[in-house]
């Protein structure tokens, strides 16, 4: 083989190899878009069942994911205000029998696990009060994507958005959760506004606030990321006493 052949082979073998490693950088970035960090082994919460607390949950994100008020999963189990629950405390997901009623729900299905209570945040006299006067929109973009259609199960609306940009707060509230442990959802963020209405804001590329933080209508709470699809969308529901509600009727139009 001529020096001259060798040195041609020697480069198309180094195109080859470039284009190679640029594609793994890709794919690897693409990845990280796609699947927000700490969106992997995420509980299953389900009505009917008995569940055990995990390291940051919430009484709030387990009240979510059953589509149930935290009050009457409060009532359920016998837990009173701040609502403060700890890992390893196994709860009930379903209404207590007639013959429980008079016993202590809680210790009926309590963990005996000696590990350390995680600190929580003590939510009960920081949330606001009121009727929510006005809903902004969470994102610059008013672009839905997806809307509210209950009994396929989308229960909030999908915004389009460009990736990194501002979340907002829809009201004037608490950061009653705040993390990646609701399976489906990725990055999420959950505010609370008064007894009778939540929020959440869902596959946030980053987390701005902490729990038991008070936001402002209008405040950047988290940068938009994106969900399976790999697209930058942002998930954002409300809910009514548990109930998950159309957002689209709620937010304004100014």
């Amino acid at each position: 083989m001529s020096l001259s052949r060798g040195c041609k082979l020697f480069g198309v073998l180094l195109v080859v190899l470039s284009i190679v490693a640029l594609a793994a950088c890709n794919s690897g970035s693409r990845s990280k878009e796609s699947y927000p960090a700490g969106n992997r082994n995420l509980p299953n919460v389900k009505y009917g069942s008995i569940y055990t607390v995990k390291r940051g949950d919430t009484l709030y994100s387990i009240a979510w994911a059953i589509k149930k008020d935290y009050r009457t999963v409060a009532a359920w189990n016998g837990i009173k205000r701040p609502y403060v629950i700890h890992p390893g405390q196994r709860l009930r997901m379903y209404p207590p029998s007639q013959k429980q009623t008079n016993k202590s729900p809680t210790k009926s299905v309590a963990s005996s696990s000696s590990k350390k209570p995680a600190k929580q945040k003590n939510y009960a006299n920081k949330a606001p009060q009121g009727k929510v006067k006005r809903w902004v929109w969470p994102t610059i973009s008013r672009r839905v994507y997806s809307r509210f259609q209950p009994a396929a199960g989308k229960d909030g609306i999908d915004i389009s958005a460009k990736y990194g940009d501002p979340v907002f707060a829809t009201a004037d509230g608490q950061v009653v959760y705040a993390g990646s442990g609701l399976r489906g959802y990725g990055q999420l963020i959950i505010l609370k506004h008064n007894k009778t209405y939540l929020s959440a804001y869902a596959n946030n590329a980053s987390i701005l606030v902490a729990e038991g933080q008070s936001i402002k209508a209008g405040k950047k709470i988290g940068k938009v990321g994106s969900g399976s699809s790999g697209k930058a969308r942002l998930h954002f529901e409300i809910r009514k006493n548990g109930k998950p509600v159309d957002p689209a009727k709620y937010l304004s139009t100014r």
